[in-house]
């Protein structure tokens, strides 16, 4: 069983940025981010592998966003520029892909969510 720890949400204006952070207590194969707004879907916003850090991108976020990992501290980042009220959700870590990243049924591990809001 891996733990998924995230931290770095909060209530950012328009245009700004905020740091997302995902502790895992544990290695898996790959690591993502999903997202949630109220009354939504669970939607996946960027993933990355852990052996060779490659990363993947929903076209919403593309160029925007940035996901990134630490391998000695187990630690993987979203990094989140030129946000926008449309951002506005509840941000998932997830961890341990056995199908398709974009599918949130594939993943094995969640952490319990981080919010964040974009204001005008």
């Amino acid at each position: 069983q891996v733990q998924l720890i995230e931290s770095g949400g909060g209530l950012v204006q328009a245009g700004g940025s905020l740091r997302l952070s995902c502790a895992a207590s544990g290695r898996t194969n790959v690591m993502g981010w999903f997202r949630q707004a109220p009354g939504k879907e669970r939607d996946f916003v960027a993933s990355i592998t852990w052996s060779r850090g490659i990363t993947y991108y929903a076209d919403s976020v593309k160029d925007r966003f940035t996901i990134s990992k630490d391998n000695a501290k187990n630690t993987v980042y979203l990094q989140m520029n030129s946000l926008k009220p449309e951002d506005t959700a509840v941000y998932y870590c997830a961890g341990d892909a056995k199908g398709l990243h974009v599918i949130k049924d594939s993943w094995g591990y969640w952490g319990q969510g981080t919010q964040v809001t974009v204001s005008l």
